[in-house]
C-alpha cells in the first residue's frame, strides 16, 4: 500500500520513495508535455490504440489521455494498461485528483471503480486495466503489446527496481514495431537499457525546471 504525505496541502508525496506523484508546478501540464506530446499524441490515436504505463499512482496520466482521446473525437475505445506495485488508497487518490477540476467527470468514474487490488474501468471510449503487483512479473505476462508506453515510476535513483535492464527488456518486448515510449528521466543507464531493448532513443527538452527527458521508437 502507498504511504502518502502532502506537500502544500495538495501534492501527494510518496514517503516510501521520497518523491512526489506529479509535478509541484502543474501535474496536468507535466503529463501533457512528457507523456502525451512525448508519444506524439493525439495524432496517433485510433480505435484500440493501446497505452501501457509503469506506475499508475493517482491515475492522472490515464485521465489526461482519456480526456484527450475524447476531446479529439476519436471513434472507438482507448485501451490503457497500467502497472502498480504500491496502490494508493482511494481517499488519497480522490484528494489528489481534486486538484484538477477539469478532470472531475473522468475522475468520478475512475474513483467509482478504484480498488487496491487489480481492477478495470470500461466506458464507450475507454477500456482500462490497472494491474497490481511486481512489474517484473506482470509486464512480461501482457497479452496485447502497447502502441505507447508512459514510463512514470518514481525517480530511478529512488526506485531502481522499476528501471532495471530486465524490466526495460520486457517493455521492449511488449511494444509493437513503430511503438513509442516517453519518460521524464534522462538517466544514462535507463536510456542505454532502452536502446538494448530495441528502441531508438532521443534526449529532448524536459518539463519545467527539468532540462531533459527521453523518448523513443521501437524498430
Amino acid at each position: 500500500m502507498a504511504e502518502v504525505e502532502w506537500r502544500d496541502g495538495a501534492v501527494p508525496v510518496s514517503t516510501r520513495f521520497d518523491d512526489p506523484y506529479f509535478s509541484l508546478e502543474d501535474g496536468m501540464a507535466e503529463t501533457g508535455h512528457v507523456f502525451l506530446v512525448g508519444n506524439d499524441l493525439p495524432a496517433r490515436f485510433r480505435d484500440g490504440f493501446h497505452v501501457a504505463e509503469l506506475g499508475f499512482g493517482t491515475g492522472l496520466n490515464l485521465l489526461c489521455a482519456w480526456k484527450m482521446f475524447n476531446d479529439f473525437g476519436v471513434a472507438g475505445q482507448l485501451q490503457f494498461t497500467s502497472f502498480e506495485a504500491f496502490p494508493m488508497a482511494r481517499e488519497d487518490a480522490e484528494t489528489s485528483l481534486a486538484a484538477f477540476p477539469m478532470l472531475a467527470d473522468y475522475a468520478a468514474i475512475l474513483l467509482g471503480a478504484w480498488s487496491q487490488e487489480s481492477f478495470e474501468v470500461e466506458t464507450p471510449t475507454l477500456k482500462a486495466r490497472i494491474i497490481m503487483g511486481d512489474a517484473n512479473t506482470t509486464v512480461p505476462a501482457m497479452q496485447n503489446p502497447a502502441d505507447a508506453w508512459f514510463l512514470d515510476g518514481f525517480s530511478p535513483a529512488k526506485n531502481p527496481e522499476l528501471w532495471g535492464a530486465k524490466l526495460m527488456q520486457a517493455v521492449g518486448a511488449q511494444t509493437k514495431t513503430g511503438g513509442t515510449f516517453a519518460t521524464y528521466t534522462a538517466a544514462g543507464h535507463v536510456r542505454r537499457a532502452l536502446v538494448d531493448a530495441g528502441f531508438e532513443v532521443a534526449r529532448v527538452q524536459g518539463f519545467g525546471r527539468k532540462r531533459h527527458m527521453s523518448v523513443g521508437v521501437k524498430r
